[in-house]
């Protein structure tokens, strides 16, 4: 399968990255994001090598990703509890209307 080569640029360093065909756009947003991250983390004043600051960036990010995944769980945990209760009350409902 041909990879296309995608540039981006992180901390003003230029990267040739291959990825999948179809993704090169996802990437780039990644990138982005990432390289976003890096300069927030540059700029608060640390003097932090490229090393420690991407480090840095990585944490922030999977701890923001960890934190939506439990954000989504206990979301989908409160969908699941409605439901089930908005099947009691149809379900006692139709019970009524039955009798």
């Amino acid at each position: 399968m041909d990879k296309p080569t995608v540039s981006v640029t992180i901390l003003g360093q230029s990267y040739k990255i291959n990825c999948p065909k179809g993704h090169e756009e996802d990437l780039k947003e990644a990138a982005d994001y990432l390289n976003e991250q890096m300069n927030d983390i540059k700029a608060s004043g640390k003097n932090a090598g490229s090393e420690k600051i991407a480090v840095l960036a990585a944490l922030n990010i999977t701890h923001d990703m960890l934190s939506n995944r439990k954000y989504a769980r206990s979301n989908e945990q409160q969908l699941r509890e409605l439901t089930s209760q908005l099947d009691a009350a149809l379900t006692h409902e139709t019970k009524l209307v039955n009798e």
